[in-house]
């Protein structure tokens, strides 16, 4: 048993970094919970609860990066709760196998939409100063799209930072370190309602998760503050291939490739 935590504990601090610098930690915490016996289901309940530690110290640790969209954080807030919750209602809806197939086409749009976001997002501009009305049709598409990653994160939690960083890229944002911390708080915000609705339902396996989530607490505040410390095109090409490696993984572990 101790073995065990350890090796939870362990999954949890890479997770926490990845999950703080790029996203995807799950591809690390999912498979560790799966690992030690718990359910999928569960695993997946548990992984939400775990990975929530690694969101709220990151988003503290860029609390500085976040002043500058202090006007747009009750947005972020009120649109990741809500879709949050309906995520997570649908998971407990939904046959496990039925999301598992969807789950990669699902990050390999993530992938692509970062990688080449900044470029949308230049096209997108040049609309919305061609067309007076594009601005207004362009921020009720925004507001849809932030909500569809909001309930794709408590629907399963793989791959939620990676889509929202692909959002904010299409939203046009492009300061790497406050995409980060608005990722993190969206992240948050979804997890944390979830867990609320998981926990109602007695879907997490609590013993498992503490070891985790000690361990994204840790990760997840280092990572932030290293990841401050870098050039931009470094980082965001970290994303770039840590969202590459995950998508791949999941093709290969769901179609049998």
């Amino acid at each position: 048993m101790i073995l065990e935590l350890l090796l939870l504990f362990v999954a949890g601090f890479f997770g926490g970094i990845l999950n703080s610098i790029a996203g995807g930690g799950t591809f690390i915490t999912f498979p560790a919970l799966l690992f030690v016996g718990v359910p999928p289901i569960s695993a997946n309940a548990t992984n939400t609860f775990a990975s929530c530690s690694g969101y709220l110290s990151g988003t503290y640790a860029f609390r500085k990066d976040l002043q500058e969209h202090k006007h747009e954080l009750p947005k972020f807030i009120v649109v990741s709760l809500i879709g949050g919750i309906l995520g997570a209602w649908l998971l407990l809806q939904t046959p496990e196998a039925v999301f598992q197939e969807i789950i990669p086409w699902l990050l390999l749009f993530a992938t692509v939409l970062f990688t080449f976001g900044t470029r949308l997002n230049e096209g997108l501009r040049k609309l919305t100063s061609r067309h007076k009305h594009a601005t207004k049709v362009g921020a009720v598409l925004a507001l849809v799209l932030l909500m569809g990653v909001c309930v794709y994160g408590g629907f399963f939690n793989a791959g939620l930072g990676i889509i929202s960083l692909s959002y904010l890229a299409v939203a046009g944002y492009t300061n790497i370190n406050a995409m980060n911390g608005l990722k993190l708080l969206i992240s948050s915000c979804v997890s944390l309602i979830a867990i609320v609705l998981f926990a109602y339902n007695d879907t997490i396996a609590w013993i498992p998760g503490m070891a985790v989530l000690v361990g994204s607490l840790v990760g997840g505040y280092m990572a932030a503050l290293i990841s401050r410390q870098l050039p931009q095109i470094y980082v965001r090409g970290f994303v770039v291939l840590v969202s590459i490696s995950i998508t791949t993984y999941f093709f290969c572990d769901f179609y049998a490739i």
